[in-house]
This record gives C-alpha cells, structure tokens and sequence, in this order.
C-alpha cells in the first residue's frame, strides 16, 4: 500500500472484520492489523467449533454494562436477522440449539472464511502478525509504529479485544490506548467463567467431577436456569458461567437443584408409598446418583423416609431448591469466555462508537464495558459494534 488508508484497524476479530468490511463497502480504504498470526482466533474456538455465531432472541437486557442503555442503538440497527441474511448468503448450513444461539452446521472456519471473503471482495487490505508499539496523534489522524513500518491513516478504530484466553493473544491492548488517549476504563474481571470451590467445599465434590445436572443458579439478585457441571476445582456448565458475570467472591450463590418443580410434594408422596426407603435412596430418583449421596453424607441426615417429620421434610424441600453453593473464585481469564468492564461508554457516541474525547478514534466489541450473557449475545455486540463504526468511519 503506498498511499496512506482512510482507516486503520487493529484487531481482526469479530468486530474488527465487521468493521473492516463495512467500512470497505462503503468505498473507504482500510487496513486491518492482527498481531496473531491468523484472523478471527475466538471465533474458531467458539461453539466447540461450531461457533454460535448470534442469538435470535438479542435485545440490551442480554448485557452487562454501566450503562445498560449504550448498547440499544447498535443493536437496534444491525440485527441478527442481519448477520444470518450474510451467513445465508454464503451457503452457510446453521441450526438452533437452545434458547435462540444459532450453530454452522459444520465449522465455524466457514464464518471466518465468509468475514475474510467479505474483507476482500470490498478491498480491505489485511495484515496479520503485525504488532504495533506506538500510536500518536498527528495532523490529520493516527500514526502507528509497527513491526512492519509506520501508517497513518485520519481514523482509528480500537477492536483488540478484551483479556479473556491469553493463550490465544488476548492482551491489555486495547485498554492501555484507551487510556493514553484520557479514556476512563472501568475495572476488568473474568466472565463467562467457572467458579473454583476451596477447602471443605472442594473436597466434597471434588470426586464427583464430570457429573451433571440442571440447576437454577441465583446470586444479587440475577437466575438462570440450565446445566451446571462438576469439576475436579469447582464447578461449571451454563448456568455457572452465566452466574459468573454477576457473582463476585464474597457474594451469596445459591442453587435451586429441582429446577420447575416443587422439592416437598415429592418428598410427601415417597414417604407415604415408600415409607422404609430412606432419603438417599428416594434423593437418587430426582438427582444424579453420586450427588444425592454426597448430600446425604454432608447436608441431609438419611434414614428411613417414615422417620422424617413433616417439618424436616419442608426443611430438606427448602435446601434443595435453595441449595448454598461457597465458591471462592473464578478460573480467571484463561478460561474465561469474555472480559466485564473496560471502555467507559460515558465517554463514547452510542451511535457511532467514536470517542468523544478525540476525534476519529473508535472502540468497538470487547475492550467497550459491554458484555452479552452466553449463547451468541456477545459476537452478536461484535457484529453491531462493528456494523455501527463501519459506517460512520
């Protein structure tokens, strides 16, 4: 490229392609900087490979921000009905699992292939394995120092990401441009995470690794109902990881381990067919095995069903569908699926997501303090997020 881009972009993922192609059917010229050496790293990774790539049912109630307003214009003008047009458009064989997340059929290579294939049909000039160490304000725009020379263009757009999966290059990027430009950043935590148990907590669940069961997970005043799952440090599934983004260590975490139904008519009805069967046994038939058992070892004294007065048997009812998990912290962002906090939006234009502090500076997608729930929420902010500065660049 001899001559100087319209646009610089660093970060080539999910928004940052959206942007870059947005920007690039416009008619603008735009480079894209990646410092890993491939595109779209987390967008492989997601879904178990099959990347959940949007959620049908996507509105601001899905997300976590300081200003839980921001996001709504965003997503109001790039929809998911959008991004399944473009996925349609490319042949793209998807389903729906649960709850709205959409899945490809096959491999989620085919959404990177399909955002690559969209950056060079609109011109978008790609740079991977380049690693940028300056960036300054001049005259005209943004100049960044790079392993491969200095560029400038008069826009920047911020789309490096978050802290979440450092093994796959999630670094502080983002944050520490941000600042330097005087952007307030709001304090950054893991989400989407599972919790670790320590002490006592552990060691009586430890062995129990890999079993499963539905739960409603509640902590500050925030359920979700799905699988949790057991783990050799704690606990995870989906409705842990949803849990995770509002819990903090400290914060009360309660289960409901009988999740739509009543815990006590069940419990009455067993002691009047089965009276000499006792609680770990009748336990077993409305959890898993292993865990009923640990309960009874740990939280329930077991006897004989006839034996319960009906008192304790609303006692055992209560704790089952309020169950007192004491997690102590988080795996962190090395398994973390998406980083809270970041950019202030205070500081941001909800329409156009340039900064308000310098112009032809943008943040989008995960450096922004705004995180989606699991299942396909947070690409879908990647895609709006993207779409919106794309636009207005």
């Amino acid at each position: 490229m001899s001559t100087d881009p319209d646009l610089l972009i660093i970060g080539a993922g999910a928004a940052g392609l959206m942007c870059a192609l947005t920007a690039g059917q416009r008619g603008k010229s735009v480079r894209l900087i990646e410092h890993a050496n491939r595109c779209g790293k987390k967008i492989l990774m997601s879904g178990g490979g099959r990347c959940n790539f949007t959620n049908t049912g996507t509105s601001a109630e899905n997300f976590i921000s300081a200003n839980r307003h921001y996001c709504k214009s965003a997503l109001a003008r790039y929809r998911p009905a959008d991004f399944i047009a473009l996925v349609d458009r490319h042949g793209i064989a998807w389903h729906e699992k649960e709850l709205g997340q959409l899945f490809c059929d096959i491999s989620s290579k085919q959404i990177v292939a399909m955002l690559l294939q969209e950056c060079a049909d609109a011109g978008v000039h790609i740079e991977v394995g380049c690693s940028i160490s300056e960036v300054t304000r001049v005259d005209g725009g943004f100049r960044l120092q790079s392993s491969r020379g200095s560029m400038s263009a008069p826009a920047l757009v911020v789309a490096s990401g978050g802290l979440s999966i450092p093994s796959m290059g999630a670094t502080g990027f983002g944050y520490d441009l941000a600042r330097q430009f005087g952007h307030r950043v709001l304090p950054t935590r893991a989400g989407l995470v599972p919790l670790t148990l320590s002490g006592v907590h552990q060691e009586r669940l430890q062995d129990l690794s890999g079993v499963a069961l539905p739960v409603t997970a509640s902590a500050n005043g925030r359920s979700f109902s799905n699988s949790m799952l057991i783990t050799h440090r704690g606990v995870s599934g989906p409705a842990i990881l949803q849990i995770s983004s509002y819990w903090q260590p400290g914060d009360e975490l309660q289960l409901d381990l009988l999740p739509q139904q009543d815990a006590v008519d069940p419990l009455r009805e067993m002691q009047q067919d089965r009276p000499a069967a006792e609680m770990r046994t009748v336990l077993a038939e409305l959890l898993p095995k292993r865990f009923a058992q640990r309960l009874c070892e740990h939280w329930i004294d077991s006897k004989p069903m006839r034996q319960y007065g009906e008192r304790e048997l609303r006692g055992i009812g209560e704790l089952l569908k309020a169950w007192p998990l004491v997690a102590s912290g988080t795996e962190g962002y090395r398994t973390a699926e998406v980083t809270l906090g970041g950019v202030d939006t205070d500081e941001l234009s909800s329409a156009t997501m340039e900064s308000r502090k310098v112009p032809g500076l943008y943040f989008i997608g995960e450096v922004v303090d705004v995180t989606g729930w699991l299942g396909g929420y947070n690409f879908q902010w990647a895609w709006a997020s993207g779409h919106a500065a794309g636009m207005a660049v």
